[in-house]
């Protein structure tokens, strides 16, 4: 090749190469990073910052304040008494749990929109739904647990290795949020400057076991929380999921104070044991020069009862199971700012999306949040469906919400405005006549919207009594000794 052809070829190529830096580059700087910090079963009324004075979160509380809080968020029901499983569907898919299967295989999931958009994506903690679904989505991950619970000083976890492989199981050397934090942290330290990054941090605590590092729950044994103001020994019927449910047996029935405050100890320890591991990975965010523009979500994938209507878990309609904290902070966002618009845990794909300026999947459930805090919208939608496997559905709105239970053709009516715990139910009240048949409509809506082919009863019918009062229960496998010997011997 000629002298001159030779250099004019290699000026070509090096132009090219400094044309796709630039153009790198560029994008770079406007693709901030986003990272997502994710609880297990933890109450959208769990957040000192939000008005629960008795328990400490001040790093949740830093988020809060300089982030924008959606103060009604919810889970969209489920599948399964697993709630985490379809829960985490719907926010990796953006589709409800009737459009996508809990391990993933129809949808396109965030981390992989992310991922060819050019982010490098990385996950520690919980994945419920399937160990494919998850390679198809990260370029690296330390410390995952594939499954749905676990003891929190056993955790059992892989970590991908070099070859796109993923480890073989090992026990994890660590408590739960100190071990997924750890992970988060070392990415942190190591990730550069070069591509945006996704970094999905989903801790299994405040999941039981509720088993708090000592001084995490003797810090709520001295000073104990008060019983959840819809405390009751006994939900009065059978709601479907009170006999075989293993959240249900975490307690004898009845639910006595006594047994309430503790376990709320041993929940909010475990909270505010997570809150610091939170307050290190903000640190280390800090640290790593990407806190301006990194994008952080703080949200969990369902509540929980706690003694609320005298239940434990979070297999019920009710807006202690189905509410969830959601900020969001970061770059352009307003700060200590929030909202009481109806939203789901749904929308953060794509509020996602639009804040790196990408375009979600066509066939989304979900919708931007961002119109909300930019102000241009006071509210997303007017209603939200909750449908809980076969046994119970509710729709909700700012101040109505009716709740179904077909098996036994039983409805409850409640006035969120006057009564936000749901205690009275009001669905024989003269004076709130035309809601039920209203609401029941809107609910028959939102089946042919989503795809629910449930029958709901025409008539209602009495309710039967129910008396669990010395169920037998057994413990499960992660439950360590000294919570079986309290609650079980």
């Amino acid at each position: 090749m000629p002298k001159g052809a030779l250099l004019k070829r290699i000026f070509l190529i090096v132009f090219g190469l400094a044309a796709t830096l630039s153009v790198s580059l560029a994008q770079r700087s406007t693709m901030p990073n986003i990272l997502f910090l994710f609880a297990d079963d933890q109450r959208a009324d769990t957040i000192f910052a939000h008005g629960n004075s008795h328990i400490k979160t001040p790093n949740i509380d830093r988020l809060a304040a300089s982030g924008f809080s959606f103060r009604r968020n919810y889970v969209l029901g489920s599948n399964s008494g697993a709630v985490c499983m379809p829960s985490r569907a719907m926010l990796m898919s953006s589709k409800t749990w009737f459009r996508v299967d809990n391990n993933l295989t129809n949808a396109r999931l965030l981390p992989e929109l992310l991922r060819d958009h050019g982010y490098l994506t990385f996950a520690t903690g919980k994945w419920h739904n399937g160990e494919a679904s998850w390679l198809r989505s990260f370029d690296r991950g330390k410390a995952v647990m594939f499954g749905g619970m676990s003891n929190h000083e056993r955790v059992p976890v892989k970590d991908l290795g070099p070859d796109g492989r993923l480890s073989s199981e090992r026990i994890g050397d660590k408590f739960s949020s100190e071990l997924f934090a750890d992970a988060a942290i070392e990415f942190l330290r190591q990730c550069g400057h070069d591509k945006p990054f996704f970094a999905y941090v989903a801790f299994i605590a405040p999941h039981d076991p509720r088993m708090p590092p000592v001084s995490y729950r003797e810090m709520y044994y001295r000073n104990p929380p008060p019983l959840p103001e819809n405390y009751l020994p006994q939900l009065p019927f059978d709601n479907g999921m009170m006999n075989g449910g293993r959240d249900e047996n975490l307690a004898p029935w009845p639910r006595t104070p006594e047994v309430i405050r503790d376990q709320l100890c041993e929940y909010y320890g475990l909270i505010t044991h997570l809150d610091e591991q939170i307050g290190r990975i903000l640190d280390a965010l800090k640290e790593s020069g990407h806190a301006n523009d990194t994008i952080v979500i703080y949200s969990a994938d369902n509540g929980l009862a706690l003694g609320s209507h005298g239940l434990l878990g979070k297999q019920s309609v009710y807006e202690h199971s189905m509410r969830v904290p959601l900020i969001v902070s970061g770059p352009g966002i307003p700060k200590g700012k929030e909202t009481h618009a109806l939203t789901c845990l749904l929308d953060v794909y794509p509020t996602l999306c639009d804040l790196i300026g990408i375009s979600p999947p066509p066939d989304i459930d979900g919708v931007s949040l961002r119109s909300i805090w930019n102000g241009t919208a006071s509210r997303l939608r007017d209603s939200v469906f909750l449908p809980f496997t076969d046994i119970q559905r509710a729709v909700v709105e700012d101040r109505w919400k009716l709740v179904c239970y077909p098996k036994i053709a039983h409805f409850e009516l409640f006035d969120l405005h006057s009564d936000p715990h749901e205690r009275t139910n009001l669905v024989d009240n003269p004076s709130c006549a035309p809601e039920p048949k209203r609401l029941t409509q809107l609910m028959k809506t939102w089946q042919t919207k989503t795809g629910d082919k449930l029958n709901l009863p025409t008539e209602r019918k009495p309710l039967q009594p129910i008396n669990l009062t010395g169920k037998s229960r057994k413990p499960d496998q992660w439950q360590p000794d000294w919570i079986v010997k309290k609650y079980f011997d």
